[in-house]
């Protein structure tokens, strides 16, 4: 018997204590009632909406960019094998500086055609001074006087375009003529930057529709940032831009609207707005880089609760409103409208059950609904 007597004794301590901790958290009729030494050792607070500053944002995304003039991917005129490259990803180059070597007999089948023409074109030029005297004189026909014409400018033309090609392939069109032929050239850099992508190994074999390189001048990233057509009446050159690269770090940068796009895209009807970086900033980011970005459009007054008050669940917002206070504080939950986020507060719209005069759980809220 004293056995039972001891066990049912037990028994009687454990749900006593279990009621006990229960009745730190009940929810009874949507209320959940918190005892005063949980309030206490939890360190809640109880608060009322204030007047805060706002700012009005207008929320958009983004990346990190450059113009496009200072963007250049490098192609080859006249494809050929890679010879000689030394760069890696990461690499500065300077405009005009040697990136690759290429290699091809085309090369050289462009030179011999070159100063094929360049020695035609002098004995066609004479031939068609003198047919020119000839005709004048009425010595010649017409027809001769015209065909040593058309053979001159004919040699000239392709004689001037072979140079250029020439020219292009950064091959000096006075050493083919002295006879110093090269099955080599060089590509240099167009742009001043940072080699951003690497396609070419030695061996490899360069086409023109082959993107060997690309490079960045990383001097003037922006950011370009995408704004939906119901905002856009709203951002203007100037305002202040607060962004974040969310997948790299929880740094806050700013910046301002340098530039808004005047034409609506019509896929997914947005515009494009610029920003300026600061050279500090811009050492921090990285070309491409995803942004997420609020452009502060004006200022407001609003009542405003700080931010860990707020309890979000289903997309929908909610307060824990205090409803009484004996021996212990029962709080009921209430839905309400959210407005505009500073750091620390987020504006709420008053309505019948929220005002200024409301009374609410404003500390210790994580504790109760997690």
């Amino acid at each position: 018997m004293k056995k039972l007597f001891y066990i049912a004794t037990i028994a009687s301590l454990l749900f006593s204590c279990k009621q006990e901790v229960a009745e730190e958290k009940v929810i009874d009729d949507g209320l959940i009632t918190v005892t005063e030494a949980q309030f206490q050792s939890s360190k809640m607070e109880i608060g009322s909406p204030i007047e805060q500053d706002f700012e009005v944002t207008v929320k958009s995304s983004g990346k990190i960019d450059v113009p496009p003039q200072y963007r250049a991917k490098v192609t080859t005129f006249l494809g050929g094998y890679v010879k000689a490259t030394k760069l890696l990803v990461g690499d500065k180059v300077a405009k005009g500086q040697a990136l690759i070597t290429l290699e091809n007999t085309d090369y050289l089948d462009l030179q011999k055609d070159y100063v094929e023409v360049a020695e035609q074109i002098n004995y066609l030029k004479s031939e068609f001074e003198r047919q020119k005297t000839l005709y004048n004189e009425k010595i010649t026909s017409q027809k001769n006087y015209l065909k040593a014409e058309s053979d001159y400018r004919q040699a000239k033309g392709m004689y001037q375009g072979l140079r250029e090609k020439l020219m292009l392939l950064n091959i000096n069109p006075a050493n083919v003529e002295r006879g110093k032929f090269t099955s080599q050239i060089t590509i240099s850099a167009p742009i001043s930057g940072d080699v951003t992508v690497m396609n070419a190994n030695v061996g490899m074999f360069m086409s023109p529709s082959d993107v060997i390189l690309e490079i960045v001048d990383t001097n003037y990233l922006h950011l370009n940032l995408s704004i939906f057509e119901k905002d856009i009446l709203h951002v203007k050159q100037g305002q202040k831009i607060n962004f974040k690269v969310p997948e790299a770090s929880k740094e806050s940068f700013s910046s301002n609207v340098q530039l808004v796009g005047k034409s609506i895209e019509s896929k997914d009807r947005t515009i494009s707005v610029f920003g300026t970086l600061s050279p500090e900033i811009r050492g921090k980011l990285l070309s491409g880089m995803f942004v997420e970005a609020n452009i502060i459009t004006a200022a407001k007054k609003g009542f405003g609760v700080p931010s860990d008050a707020i309890i979000t669940e289903n997309d929908k917002h909610y307060l824990l409103v205090l409803s009484s206070k004996t021996t212990e504080y029962k709080f009921k939950k209430t839905a309400v409208t959210l407005g505009e986020k500073s750091e620390k507060f987020i504006e709420i719209i008053p309505n019948d059950n929220v005002n200024t005069k409301t009374k609410l759980l404003t500390k210790g809220v994580f504790e109760l609904t997690n």
